[in-house]
């Protein structure tokens, strides 16, 4: 299916949000908080990834997008980026096949080449696994950076159109790493920070933003009604007035 730049056309707005991506941000920080090292809260927060996939998927929502590991995040200490890469591969391990028992169709998008063998290898197989699934698509964002998704759709495109010197967005989108899905309609971050960091750059452009105190191991089903809610009182007017948004739905 082709999806349509919210720039180059107008949308539409579900009550239910068909996209949600979300930052889980405040792992380290919850387990500093209860005298726990880092990695226990990144565990817990595989907990709180289980409840996040169940309720959007309760929820009618179509597509859940995960910022899992940022291209940035290899700059962490050697030992924690070791203990998030097992964990990684831990999840899935026990995951997948629940996913797939679900419907469920799990995608993973990135620069997957830092990762070592086992690890894309295990990532091609629960891909390949779950590609039939016809319910709600759950991508998993691994070394992804919103400006390497753009430099590397760029590189594709002009490969594309050899000799071109102008280009639309309509050329570039088929290109970036999720063009199988719409943009996001709710973004919600955790952890109390307020920015996008590099996330979805491109796909962002026109998407409701949700930000909570509540750290990610905490983010429950309630916390997603929550942000949900927020985003139901939204005026999602895309570059038209409130008086255009009125006249059309009397």
């Amino acid at each position: 299916m082709k999806y349509t730049s919210s720039t180059t056309e107008v949308p539409d707005a579900p009550a239910v949000p068909r996209h949600v991506a979300i930052i889980m941000d405040g792992n380290g920080r919850w387990a500093t908080k209860r005298f726990l090292p880092r990695v226990a809260g990144h565990a817990k927060g595989v907990d709180a990834v289980r409840t996040a996939v169940e309720s959007c998927a309760r929820r009618g929502v179509d597509y859940l997008t995960l910022f899992a590991f940022s291209s940035e995040n290899w700059r962490r200490p050697e030992e924690e980026v070791s203990l998030l890469m097992r964990l990684f591969v831990t999840a899935l391990e026990r995951e997948v096949s629940k996913l797939h028992t679900n419907n469920i169709r799990l995608r993973v998008v990135g620069d997957l080449s830092r990762a070592d063998q086992k690890l894309q290898g295990m990532i091609a197989a629960a891909e390949r696994k779950t590609a039939a699934n016809t319910g709600m698509t759950l991508t998993v964002c691994f070394n992804y950076g919103g400006r390497w998704d753009i430099m590397q759709a760029v590189a594709q495109m002009v490969k594309a159109h050899p000799g071109a010197s102008d280009f639309t967005e309509e050329q570039l989108a088929p290109h970036l790493v999720m063009a199988y899905a719409p943009e996001p309609d709710l973004f919600i971050r955790t952890g109390g920070e307020q920015r996008i960091s590099n996330f979805l750059l491109w796909q962002l452009a026109y998407t409701e933003l949700f930000f909570t105190d509540t750290y990610w191991p905490d983010f429950s089903a309630a916390c997603l009604d929550e942000a949900i809610a927020s985003y139901q009182h939204r005026e999602r007017r895309f570059g038209r007035t409130g008086a255009q948004l009125a006249e059309k739905t009397n």
